[in-house]
């Protein structure tokens, strides 16, 4: 049974509280879908190196491990192009296509949610998200680029 969590207390705890849920709900469907997805398995960890090499072609590995915040690899692949002790990383076109149904199987999940939901829901969830979406952004912690 969702939580219901009253606005009117603290508005900004209880939208902290219901984004952690939906986040948790989320991650549990995620997941389910994961074993039921076609191959390649991918861990949660390997999707999260996958989604950041995707936004940010060609990362450098020091500003992922940082991102990740790993330790960094003990051997290296490719060296940078301006800097030999660097390496870079990008998705190859299989890994793009394995994202790509991800997604979209991720997308139909949310769509036969979404579509349950009054339109007037809708809209505010689409305002309230873009809004969440830029203040996570906006967050130093969470930039991808250094």
């Amino acid at each position: 049974m969702p939580e219901r969590i009253s606005p009117s207390f603290d508005p900004v705890r209880a939208a902290a509280r219901q984004a952690s849920s939906i986040a948790q709900l989320l991650d549990v469907m995620w997941q389910q879908d994961r074993n039921d997805g076609p191959p390649p398995y991918l861990s949660v960890s390997q999707l999260r190196v996958m989604y950041i090499v995707d936004h940010e072609n060609g990362i450098r590995m020091r500003a992922l491990t940082r991102l990740l915040g790993a330790s960094p690899p003990s051997v290296g692949r490719r060296p940078c192009p301006d800097s030999r002790r660097e390496v870079t990383l990008c998705v190859t076109p299989a890994g793009r296509r394995h994202l790509a149904q991800v997604c979209e199987r991720r997308d139909q999940l949310l769509l036969q949610a979404l579509d349950s939901m009054p339109s007037h829901q809708r809209t505010a969830l689409t305002e309230g998200l873009a809004g969440l979406q830029q203040a996570l952004i906006d967050r130093p912690m969470l930039r991808l680029v250094p």
